[in-house]
């Protein structure tokens, strides 16, 4: 994700991946299955996304429960419209862009092309 390191977007991962809210100690857990991090590592992350309006949180029992602000779909997008915001050749970004997507992306491309509603 443009604008996350790489431990801030493994945390949005978890959260992401996760069906509720997660205290600290849960994202940690998570994390530590394929890494060694500090307690205070995590809670820094955390605090550095709340900051930067990547997640919300909610005092819980002297402990707080954070969750994403968006779906991992709408960051991508919103990456995505960063990058193209970017540029200042968008077409040809868009024409390489095209020129790699499969059958199958190019159908739902199509699709949502047909069902947007174009600007006056």
């Amino acid at each position: 994700m443009l604008g996350l390191g790489e431990l801030e977007a493994s945390v949005m991962d978890v959260l992401w991946d996760a069906a509720e809210p997660l205290r600290v100690r849960q994202v940690l857990d998570e994390l530590n299955r394929h890494r060694d991090l500090a307690y205070t590592t995590v809670m820094t992350v955390l605090d550095n996304l709340h900051r930067k309006g990547w997640v919300v949180r909610d005092l819980e029992n002297r402990a707080y429960r954070y969750r994403a602000v968006t779906t991992r779909a709408e960051a991508t997008a919103r990456s995505l419209r960063e990058v193209l915001d970017s540029v200042d050749d968008r077409e040809s970004v868009l024409l390489h862009f095209v020129s790699t997507v499969s059958e199958e992306e190019s159908d739902v491309l199509r699709r949502a092309l047909r069902r947007k509603p174009k600007k006056r």
